[in-house]
């Protein structure tokens, strides 16, 4: 499955945090999937992966393990098959209780464990959920931390993956920090360019055509990356025009 995902080229983004954070609580959320959540140790042992839908594009989401803390060597081991998503993934996706008393101590030990298993330097949104248990509490959205806590600053979304409060902050931020920008437009393809317009098509980017005796005039929409890379082909030259139109979501 890791392999169709690198092929696919969509962005991946791995839940981690620690247990009964409400991980699986959020990863239904956003994916309208039905992962088992439970408030027990290890309710998640292997990895539940599907796609998400964004402002702008996809996103491949996995759920990974609760950590706990001091996660002895041998249940890392155990559990190197879904904490490999966590290492593997372009952005972590760290759910923290935001009612835990504890939380400080619980983030410290998550970055422990990610550290441990080669995923300290991945880059990081704090997802401070449940935020229904606490009073007064309202969604949110922190582009830095600024808390002593947190020496790093990390980018912070606050809500509830039960009542769905704040679902669409989060949205929007990992669709800004994945650059989930589109590319679209009227396309010009010469007659030569019957591979470029053959890939644009399995990649369900073209929304209409129209061929004449040049070749075939196309209106497309695509995600910018995909754009970007098809542009650097050396069959590329009529999708580099395109770019500039691109727009933030």
């Amino acid at each position: 499955m890791r392999r169709a995902r690198v092929r696919s080229e969509l962005p991946r983004v791995a839940l981690v945090g620690y247990t009964n954070a409400g991980k699986s609580t959020l990863f239904n959320a956003l994916t309208g999937a039905d992962a088992y959540a439970a408030d027990q140790l290890f309710a998640t042992l292997d990895p539940t992966v599907r796609r998400v839908a964004l402002p702008g594009g996809s996103v491949v989401a996995a759920d990974t393990v609760g950590f706990v803390r001091d996660l002895p060597h041998e249940l890392v081991a155990a559990f190197r098959s879904t904490l490999s998503e966590a290492r593997e993934a372009d952005l972590l996706l760290h759910v923290i209780d935001a009612a835990d008393p504890l939380r400080d101590d619980r983030i410290a030990q998550v970055d422990a464990v990610l550290a441990e298993v080669g995923a300290g330097e991945l880059p990081q949104l704090l997802v401070f959920n449940k935020i229904d248990r606490i009073e007064g509490a309202d969604p949110r959205h922190d582009h830095s931390g600024g808390e002593a806590d947190d020496p790093g600053h990390r980018e912070r979304v606050w809500l509830s993956a039960r009542d769905g409060r704040g679902l669409e902050l989060l949205q929007a931020a990992l669709a800004r920090r994945l650059d989930l920008q589109r590319a679209f437009g009227e396309l010009r393809l010469p007659a030569h360019a019957g591979r470029l317009r053959a890939r644009l098509h399995q990649l369900e980017a073209v929304r209409s055509e129209h061929a004449d005796e040049d070749g075939w005039l196309l209106q497309v929409d695509l995600p910018r990356g995909e754009a970007e890379r098809l542009a650097a082909r050396a069959d590329g030259e009529p999708l580099r025009a395109l770019l500039p139109a691109r727009v933030d979501d």
